[in-house]
């Protein structure tokens, strides 16, 4: 029965992943001139969601007011992180072909590598190594290939595939940040580590916080100047409700923003519920196996995008080797490696 368990959880988690991936795409197609608007209303929507259900699990005696009183600084640095993230992957997802995002995301996992040796004195076993070493290339080879009408990266400019990498790299410090809170609470707890929802929370309270005092700093990655904020975020709720004048160019809205912004809520919570019932390993595998399925649906002519692009062998090889790093690197340790650790 437990593996039934796990194995729908797996499906339903696989599911919403790729779900989660298009319609972040999608969601940029009305959106697209308001990609910093679009991230503050899904920052505030997290904050919306981890609230309640910590105070949900703080009610039902799961979460202890020990737990509560951790030292916020490190969620004032992940709130930071997670800001920058939030709004660098939005705004090179908007300017970058819907195959190129799952690709340049996957690079989270060399810079959790790296921040994890420097910050956490982390060692990783060969197979690791050598997954990372196949995700670099696996990603260099996506990236110089493309279609079949050449590079699909050919005629966007460099500054906007670094940008999605770098959020990756946000994102990856504040996920071993997040780490070491737990390491950290752990030993202040007296051995009990705290609930993954008093990270969460705390954390995107912060992020939605960040997101918005940051806007202005933000805002200068698209060329908006502070002066022009007030009508630039007036003019992203008229297109985010399809309200504004110029309603063809918001066509889409607001339907698909909030489709994505409800389904990336489901996914997260749907990843901490696969953790909780197996563990990091599965729910990794588990993201793993939802990147050529999407890549391969972002390729495909869609609703709102309907001319998708062709994905020739060569994109199809360096997937290939992308996918088998990931693998590799989240092969199973031995008994003797764990115990190394």
């Amino acid at each position: 029965m437990a593996r039934r368990g796990i194995g729908a959880a797996v499906g339903a988690t696989v599911l919403l992943a790729v779900t989660n991936r298009v319609l972040y795409k999608l969601a940029l197609v009305p959106m697209k001139g308001f990609p910093f608007f679009l991230a503050q209303v899904t920052t505030f929507g997290y904050v919306a969601v981890y609230f309640s259900i910590l105070f949900l699990r703080y009610r039902a005696g799961i979460v202890t007011k020990e737990m509560l009183l951790l030292p916020k600084v490190y969620f004032v640095v992940i709130g930071v992180l997670e800001a920058l993230g939030v709004a660098a992957g939005m705004s090179a997802g908007a300017m970058l072909p819907g195959p190129a995002i799952p690709i340049l995301s996957q690079s989270f996992l060399v810079w959790q590598i790296i921040f994890s040796m420097l910050f956490l004195k982390k060692s990783y076993s060969l197979n690791q190594l050598c997954g990372c070493f196949l995700v670099i290339s696996g990603v260099i080879v996506a990236i110089t290939s493309g279609s079949d009408e050449g590079r699909f990266l050919s005629n966007v400019e460099f500054i906007w595939p670094m940008l999605m990498i770098a959020s990756s790299a946000f994102q990856a410090g504040a996920s071993i940040l997040k780490e070491f809170i737990f390491i950290d609470g752990e030993r202040r707890l007296k051995g009990k580590r705290p609930d993954i929802f008093v990270v969460n929370s705390f954390g995107s309270g912060f992020q939605a916080l960040f997101v918005f005092l940051l806007l202005p700093f933000l805002s200068n990655l698209r060329g908006i100047r502070f002066g022009d904020l007030p009508a630039y975020l007036n003019d992203g709720a008229s297109c985010f409700l399809n309200a504004g004048d110029d309603q063809v160019a918001c066509d889409g809205a607001p339907f698909l923003p909030l489709l994505f912004i409800t389904a990336n809520m489901v996914f997260n919570i749907s990843m901490l519920n696969l953790v909780k019932m197996s563990s990091a390993i599965v729910a990794s595998l588990t993201s793993t196996l939802a990147v050529p399925i999407s890549i391969y649906v972002l390729s495909l002519p869609l609703p709102y995008i309907p001319h998708g692009s062709r994905l020739s062998p060569s994109f199809v090889f360096g997937v290939s080797v992308l996918l088998l790093g990931l693998i590799l690197y989240n092969l199973p340790k031995s008994a003797k490696q764990q115990k190394n650790d």
